[in-house]
């Protein structure tokens, strides 16, 4: 079944209907990604102060979990799996102690080539760490207390560089792989919200120990994780607590073991291994628990189907005061943008890349490494255009915007060549050029 779309005043938005479009552009409010629900009167409120119409998609559109809307561009043809008929828990607005607002204190290109070995060198922390758990050698947590020092400062100085590297590199071992992303996505987050550097050095360590646990379950329990039967998922949950017990001996603070403790909590009480939920499970932990959850829905394991990036932040922002806490789905979205670092898009003149960076205000207008050119010629291949520059002086008719998101894999848009030797095939000299 298609989508129809109806346009309709604000003052007659009803709970449940999905906003598709607005009478203004999505860049001038402060929704944070195109296309929502409405999930409480709040949301209506907000669409009176900001608009007088918008349109919506027809309801019969909403009735299965497995529609297609192969016409509606990226995020908005997002799971149809939503939370119907969970309860929404509201906390007060969250307020972080004496935030820092960390200033980008360098370009990217700079950064990159400055943090390139980095996630290699904390990779091995890992893997040495993780061999010292099955041997029963003790844990030694010195090599990932050091290796996240530096990966807070470099997101500290520039918060796109560790995204875009942890993006384009390939890794020995999903686990590892999996624990490194999460930290990255999670200190970006951290940043945002003004943790200071000794926060974010809990929040890294505690992302980077948070899958310690599954070193002691059986292989074939671990490699089968999104396809377990009830007994195997029992089993499976022990993972977190199994983590905690490794570590303790090792003595990491409790503020790093909170996380380990708490990723898999959420803010509705329906995670594990406690079932704690709202304020009752720590912040860094909640942080931890969104990244962690990100990061499994863009790159599951092998032979699982990922989702896009936009896709993933729709899903999350659907999940808002369900099984995450608004202010920070919203905060994530901020730090990561809809299109994070390192995905791979086309543009409305038919170019094809990859997502350099992303503007907080401008947050449908990211920069994009064209690797593809259109037919139509309008860039090079090799070329960074900042949309949200490029778009400053031209009119609605010519606007260069993100038309869809690409599955990894798209033929013809390998990011392993932007980083996996060297001599990238894409010169990192190319990054901000105009």
């Amino acid at each position: 079944m298609g989508v129809q779309q109806r346009k309709l005043a604000v003052h007659d938005l009803e709970i449940g209907m999905f906003v598709s479009d607005l009478d203004r552009p999505w860049h001038e409010t402060p929704f944070p990604i195109q296309g929502f629900y409405i999930r409480s009167q709040n949301d209506v409120r907000a669409l009176v102060s900001h608009c007088k119409w918008v349109m919506i998609d027809e309801p019969e559109t909403r009735d299965s979990a497995d529609v297609n809307l192969p016409h509606v561009v990226g995020f908005r043809a997002r799971s149809r799996q939503r939370a119907k008929g969970r309860e929404e828990i509201e906390l007060p607005p969250l307020s972080i102690r004496e935030p820092v607002n960390h200033k980008v204190s360098t370009t990217l290109k700079k950064e990159i080539k400055t943090s390139r070995k980095l996630l290699g060198d904390a990779e091995g922390a890992l893997e040495r760490m993780f061999d010292s758990v099955r041997s029963e050698a003790g844990v030694d947590t010195r090599l990932v207390a050091d290796v996240t020092r530096k990966m807070v400062k470099s997101v500290c100085r520039q918060p796109s560089a560790l995204l875009w590297l942890s993006r384009t590199r390939q890794y020995d071992d999903f686990v590892y792989r999996h624990a490194l992303n999460t930290s990255v996505w999670a200190l970006v987050v951290g940043r945002q919200l003004g943790l200071n550097e000794g926060l974010l050095n809990h929040l890294g360590a505690g992302c980077l120990l948070s899958q310690v646990g599954k070193t002691t379950l059986p292989i074939e329990i671990v490699e089968s994780e999104q396809q377990l039967s009830v007994e195997d998922y029992e089993v499976f949950r022990t993972y977190v607590q199994r983590g905690v017990e490794v570590l303790k001996p090792s003595g990491v603070s409790k503020a790093v073991l909170s996380v380990v403790q708490g990723h898999r909590e959420r803010h509705n009480g329906s995670g594990f291994p406690i079932g704690l939920g709202g304020e009752r499970i720590p912040l860094l932990a909640k942080v931890a628990g969104i990244a962690e959850f990100f990061e499994s829905l863009i790159a599951p394991r092998e032979g699982q189907e990922p989702m896009t990036p936009a896709k993933a932040v729709g899903l999350l922002y659907e999940m808002r005061n369900i099984e995450f806490q608004k202010d920070l789905v919203e905060a994530f979205i901020q730090a990561v943008g809809v299109y994070p670092a390192g995905t791979l898009v086309e543009l409305n003149d038919g170019s094809r890349g990859v997502v350099v960076s992303h503007s907080p205000e401008r947050r449908l207008w990211p920069s994009v490494m064209v690797l593809q050119a259109s037919e139509k010629g309008s860039f090079k291949s090799g070329r960074v255009v900042d949309l949200a520059r490029y778009n400053e002086a031209r009119t609605q008719a010519e606007v260069l915007a993100v038309r869809e998101c690409l599955p990894h894999g798209t033929e013809g848009l390998d990011l392993m060549a932007l980083d996996a030797t060297n001599e990238p095939r894409w010169s990192l000299g190319k990054i901000f050029t105009r």
